[in-house]
């Protein structure tokens, strides 16, 4: 029976079963016609765009959605991960339509395979992708407590052969890496699960209407559950989910995976795929946070967050590969919106909980923007010179000036300047840290930032500004075989149209919103609101 802000709706089953669907056919259809390849995987990221657009119109309107009587439930939370997710695997898809015709062509994939094969390498590319897309949907979407862990697994493994797209020692290497600790943590999530179930449908199943598979009834148990027991479950989680999030020391996966997978799924993976972790997390440790016996919780995983932080601001600064630098900014990032949702479980009162909220959801929403613009530049980058160091790299700005633009806003907006957008989360972050007197976490917070900036400009300037010949035989012998193999010199002038359209839009909206931030507030307050009701 739905209660009175809840609105039944086809829209979450089918923003599930379309890049479900699409994953399936996705296949024989390219290898029928080449061209139906990119233009599906467009065409399935558009439609799920439009579904979630529509989905977060009901948020606006403070109404909750739900499917298959509330196993699907869409809150405003949940509405904007599934908008964020689906605008950027879009805008990934127009990206991918030129850098994937030309990426297993450089070499990562052997020169021996043929046309042919690569054909087929490309069909399974654009079904995993769809594949990816429709499981953190789901994840996002489910309010099933196992259902929730399926979603998240299923994930791994899509996103995991995705990362071994290459085929090579070191895409192997990494998928190994992805998989193999991914799956041990997601483990600890599952037994989470299991032990949340089990502690909760005793306490559920004399009360009519609510059950211990759903994530909205739960917390109705979650005061009769013992204490030990709820710590346990919430330890389970923290390990679990925070192993997919990229929360330390939870993260050695993430470096290599994203800097080792095609530059659009790395857009993906820093992008959004740990967003829904973080999501996952959100939702499961929600249900114990309104009891004031498990604040000392978020205090704890505070201390987590602002250790990830400090953790990834100094290890990007310490990279010369740009790939593995990003992804190291992201573990960083992580920490924001983790130390931001921990504020909003410290019981400091209303005000203080939505500020903080606020604040993570906000950066989440810029980090998405700011981070899949940088993967996609770092992108550019190597589609056209086939090279990622730093040390290798000098004066790209005169033949890529549209690239350079877009990678300083991203760098800048991420690193927290103004008038980018990135500046407005971090402040609503440094204003609820303040507020709650945590002054060791604002000061680690400000000190990160300044170390992002500096890694960050660094590395610009000398890949776009620098001057200098860097030796031949200093270059990564990877690539250097891969140009060799694939028989071709570094490209000449700008990345493809297809590939620059998607950049400058992410590069105008870090603008825009950096300039408007209240162009975002409509779809940012139910989900702080969300986010506040389940804390």
């Amino acid at each position: 029976m739905p209660l009175h802000n809840e609105v039944v709706s086809v829209l979450p089953l089918a923003l599930c079963l379309i890049p479900a669907a699409l994953a399936v056919v996705i296949y024989p259809l390219t290898r029928a016609a080449r061209a139906l390849g990119p233009a599906l995987n467009l065409l399935g990221s558009a439609a799920a765009t439009a579904l979630a657009a529509a989905l977060t119109a009901h948020a606006m309107r403070g109404e909750v959605v739900v499917a298959m009587g509330r196993e699907f439930r869409v809150d405003g939370l949940s509405a904007l991960l599934v908008l964020v997710i689906s605008f950027i695997s879009l805008a990934a898809s127009v990206y991918a339509i030129s850098y994937m015709r030309l990426e297993p062509l450089l070499g990562r994939v052997a020169q021996e395979e043929g046309e042919e094969r690569s054909e087929r390498r490309l069909a399974v590319f654009y079904a995993l992708w769809q594949a990816f897309l429709a499981t953190m949907l789901w994840a996002c979407l489910t309010n099933n407590i196992i259902a929730l862990y399926v979603a998240v697994e299923a994930s791994t493994i899509a996103s995991g052969l995705l990362v071994a797209f290459y085929w090579d020692r070191r895409a192997l290497e990494a998928a190994y890496k992805y998989l193999m600790l991914l799956t041990v943590g997601i483990a600890f999530a599952l037994l989470g699960c299991v032990l949340l179930y089990a502690s909760a449908a005793p306490h559920l199943a004399d009360k009519t209407g609510l059950t211990a598979m759903l994530i909205s009834d739960l917390p109705a148990a979650a005061a009769a559950i013992p204490r030990s027991m709820a710590l346990l479950i919430m330890a389970c989680f923290i390990v679990g989910f925070g192993t997919k999030a990229g929360l330390a020391p939870f993260h050695p996966w993430l470096p290599d995976a994203h800097a080792e997978a095609p530059g659009p799924v790395s857009a993906l993976l820093s992008g959004v795929m740990i967003k829904m972790a973080i999501y996952a997390l959100v939702r499961t440790l929600g249900v114990f946070f309104p009891i004031a016996t498990y604040h000392p919780v978020s205090v704890f995983f505070i201390a987590l967050a602002a250790f990830t932080m400090l953790l990834g601001g100094v290890m990007c600064l310490a990279q010369d590969d740009l790939k593995r630098m990003l992804a190291y900014s992201s573990v960083s990032q992580m920490g924001y919106i983790a130390a931001g949702l921990g504020m909003v479980g410290l019981g400091f009162g209303r005000e203080l909980g939505y500020l903080a909220g606020y604040g993570a959801i906000f950066h989440l929403l810029n980090h998405a923007l700011c981070k899949s613009l940088l993967f996609l530049a770092v992108g550019a980058v190597i589609y056209v010179t086939a090279g990622r160091r730093i040390s290798e790299l000098h004066g790209l700005a005169r033949k890529m000036p549209a690239t350079a633009v877009c990678f300083f806003v991203a760098a800048l907006a991420i690193s927290g300047v103004p008038p980018f957008n990135g500046f407005w989360s971090k402040l609503t972050i440094y204003f609820a840290a303040a507020e709650a007197r945590l002054w060791w976490a604002f000061g680690i917070a400000l000190a990160t930032s300044l170390l992002t900036l500096i890694a960050f400009v660094r590395a610009g300037f000398r890949v776009f500004w620098g001057e200098g010949d860097y030796p031949e035989e200093a270059a990564e012998e990877g690539d250097q075989r891969a140009l060799s193999e694939a028989g071709r010199d570094p490209l000449e002038g700008e990345a493809p149209v297809t590939m620059l359209i998607p950049m400058i839009v992410l590069a105008a909206l870090c603008v825009l919103i950096g300039i408007f931030p209240n162009l975002v507030y409509p779809i940012i307050d139910p989900a702080a609101r969300a986010l506040a009701a389940i804390f």
